[in-house]
């Protein structure tokens, strides 16, 4: 059979992983489209897709917008019978989507049907439950297509999300090293999803990432993790600063007791103990929104102090600058000076 002409797009180490494979497996690459660079603040695990494709002498293009004519145009220059779109967040429009004959494949890290939707890694660090390298003929709906493999992996409660991130990448490597032979031997039979086990997941923003300290502990927990790097950071506040918790450690035998949110004991090579609603958690790394690097804890936080804001006792104070400016107002109307 004639070689199958292949195009992959996307910005990811997932992305690259596909490229790499297909390169490994001999397919014949005709094109590679990565997001520009000045786009790779936007993208969790940004990687650099010409670094690889270069070498092998493959066409790489750059893109902001993958549905943008001129790279509609360049696809259809390199009549791909199959597009891989990998690691990247946009949706393909159907006028790309209609440019190669067979399709095109998308990628998901979860165990399709669960899981659909947005920003799978968090979701998955948070909930402690298994993932999949999942690659799926993509249709209409969001990552509702029928699936050509899937390669299973366990995620841990005492995961963070880069744990989570080099499972994933290692599930990847093996899913593409059992399907695309088959593929490329022109094995093409996908089986669809079971729309009764589908679940979605929306997307998560930065505010998502504030600790609630009257939540459970094992809630907090996972939080940290989940939000964890490559993610932006589970946070909280400190006299008044912003202060993202990178890492943690439950705390199941020491048998005190404080106020929910209070720091109880700081500890070196431990960190700083605080009270959580039903537990005890070690903070260990913590960063300032304003300091570029992080540090331990202990060297941070002190005894005493609590985590967070008070909404009333906030509320009071704001509620008395206000009466001290009305007064300080009434006093100069009461002079005439305005």
């Amino acid at each position: 059979m004639d070689s199958m002409r292949i195009v992959v797009a996307g910005a990811t180490v997932s992305t690259y992983e596909t490229l790499a494979a297909l390169i490994r497996h001999g397919a014949d690459v005709v094109g590679v489209l990565q997001l520009r660079g000045e786009s790779s603040h936007t993208v969790t695990g940004f990687a650099k897709l010409d670094e690889l494709a270069s070498p092998h002498e493959i066409p790489c293009a750059t893109f902001r917008n993958i549905n943008d004519a001129e790279i509609v145009e360049q696809v259809r220059q390199w009549q791909p019978d199959l597009m891989f779109v990998v690691g990247l967040s946009q949706l393909v429009r159907a006028e790309m989507m209609a440019i190669p004959p067979r399709g095109c494949v998308g990628f998901h890290p979860t165990f399709l049907p669960a899981g659909r939707g947005r920003a799978p890694l968090a979701w998955l660090t948070l909930d402690a439950q298994p993932g999949a390298a999942t690659f799926f003929l993509i249709d209409e709906g969001v990552d509702s297509g029928p699936i050509f493999v899937q390669e299973t992996f366990e995620v841990s409660p005492e995961d963070y999300a880069a744990d989570v991130g080099r499972k994933l990448v290692i599930a990847t490597k093996v899913a593409l090293d059992r399907w695309i032979p088959e593929l490329l031997s022109g094995v093409w039979n996908p089986r669809p999803q079971d729309e009764v086990l589908a679940t979605y997941n929306g997307r998560r923003n930065i505010d998502d990432g504030l600790l609630d300290w009257n939540q459970s502990v094992d809630h907090v927990h996972s939080l940290i993790r989940a939000t964890s790097n490559p993610h932006p950071g589970a946070y909280t506040w400190y006299l008044g600063r912003k202060l993202i918790v990178w890492q943690d450690e439950l705390e199941k035998h020491l048998p005190w007791r404080g106020a929910v949110g209070r720091v109880l004991h700081v500890e070196p090579e431990r960190g700083a103990l605080v009270q959580v609603s039903d537990g005890l958690l070690w903070l260990t790394q913590v960063q300032f929104s304003d300091e570029a690097e992080p540090r331990s804890a202990e060297t941070v936080l002190k005894v005493g102090i609590k985590l967070g804001f008070v909404v009333q006792d906030e509320v009071a104070a704001l509620r008395a600058r206000v009466d001290a400016l009305e007064a300080r107002l009434s006093k100069l109307e009461a002079r005439g000076d305005c």
